[in-house]
């Protein structure tokens, strides 16, 4: 029983034993190790020996880079208006002895560092410029915080302003201040946009109006040259189609009876219309028509045996007998006759229709009548139509 009560403490005492000489610290850790309260080693990441029951692992430091947020302080601007302002600190341990012996509590300490710092800061700036000039704060304010902290073993990396909160009057003021500003922007905007919109309107309306205008004008040349075209085009028709005619006239080389019976055709309608109640012919036609019936009248008639055809292969003299030219040839200068004495009596009847020559009528009382001198002209009156 004594034996294995020994060995049983020897057991536990060498237990003890290892579990105070084997130390494992983990990753991104350093230990402070202190014999009899003073600073002996610092252990590394991993599995570390130290002396038992003589060396002590006193500190574990972070050696991670950390975030600290501080509560908001009042700040004083140097325009005489408290802003409050909370910060956000980014720091990092690189010497562990000096964190753990050269300051008691480095957060603490950075801290109130931090906000020092700030009041000095801002209490040269001015409101509007601590609200414009955060990265200009947070240069300042590293810069110094990485100094005073570098004793210390702790290197500042990034400090930032979360939040600067002016008073309530302030904010009201700076609201008002900017709606008025963006009014002033959106009317000079809407002011600009309707100036744009009518030089855009009056530019469209002088393109529209420009080329409205050159295309009426192309559409009028377009217009006279379909419609020059169009003459020349219905003129040399009408001149082909005299041409045709007039070709067709000669090569069917008529005689002067057939034009003769073409004027009597021509005669009755004159008379034709419901207008048309009285017409006059000069006298000498008359005498044109009786040399046309004894010209007709000196035709022979043929009785008795085969006429003589007119062939239309063969020439106009060849085929007429001597006593049909003859009478043609009468007819011709009957025609001419007429013709000639026709002409000057139609002028001198044109005279007298305009200016209507009044006889003298004896003193009864009446109105003179009205009438036309004409020696040498018939009028024929178509009589009145029926009554009903």
């Amino acid at each position: 029983m004594p034996a294995l009560i020994i060995l049983a403490l020897l057991a536990i005492a060498v237990i003890v034993v290892l579990a105070k000489s084997i130390q494992i610290v983990p990753q991104a850790r350093a230990g402070i190790v202190e014999r009899f309260g003073k600073y002996k080693t610092t252990l590394n990441a991993g599995l570390n020996i130290i002396t038992p029951f003589v060396d002590k692992v006193s500190f574990k430091i972070d050696l991670r880079e950390q975030v600290v947020s501080f509560p908001p302080q009042p700040v004083i601007t140097e325009d005489n208006l408290v802003v409050s302002i909370d910060t956000v600190i980014y720091f990092q341990v690189t010497n562990p002895i000096a964190a753990t012996y050269e300051i008691s509590n480095y957060i603490q300490a950075i801290e109130q560092l931090t906000m020092t710092t700030l009041r000095n800061i801002i209490g040269g700036m001015t409101l509007e410029q601590t609200l414009t000039s955060r990265d200009e704060i947070n240069t300042k304010l590293r810069g110094v915080l990485d100094e005073a902290t570098g004793k210390w073993g702790i290197r500042v990396n990034r400090v930032e302003l979360k939040g600067v909160d002016p008073p309530p009057s302030i904010k009201d003021s700076m609201e008002k201040q900017m709606r008025a500003d963006r009014d002033k922007r959106a009317a000079i905007l809407q002011a600009e946009g309707s100036r744009q919109a009518a030089i855009l309107t009056a530019e469209g309306e002088k393109q529209s109006q420009i080329l409205r205008a050159e295309g009426d004008r192309e559409a009028q040349i377009l217009s006279a040259q379909a419609k020059r075209e169009s003459q020349i085009l219905t003129a040399q028709g009408e001149a082909q189609a005299i041409s045709t005619v007039f070709q067709a006239i000669h090569d069917g080389q008529p005689d002067q009876s057939l034009l003769a019976y073409q004027y009597l055709q021509m005669l009755p309608e004159i008379a034709q219309g419901d207008a048309n109640k009285l017409w006059i012919i000069p006298s000498e036609v008359g005498d044109a028509l009786k040399g046309l019936g004894a010209a007709v009248g000196q035709i022979p008639a043929f009785s008795e045996g085969p006429r003589n055809r007119v062939s239309y292969d063969a020439p106009v003299d060849e085929v007429m007998e001597p006593d049909l030219t003859e009478a043609h040839r009468a007819v011709d200068e009957a025609l001419e006759a007429a013709k000639a004495a026709s002409a000057p009596e139609i002028q001198r009847m044109a005279q007298r229709t305009a200016q209507p020559v009044q006889e003298p009528q004896p003193s009864t009382g009446e109105e003179p009548v009205e009438a036309w001198e004409d020696d040498t002209t018939e009028i024929w009156e178509e009589p009145p139509a029926p009554q009903r």
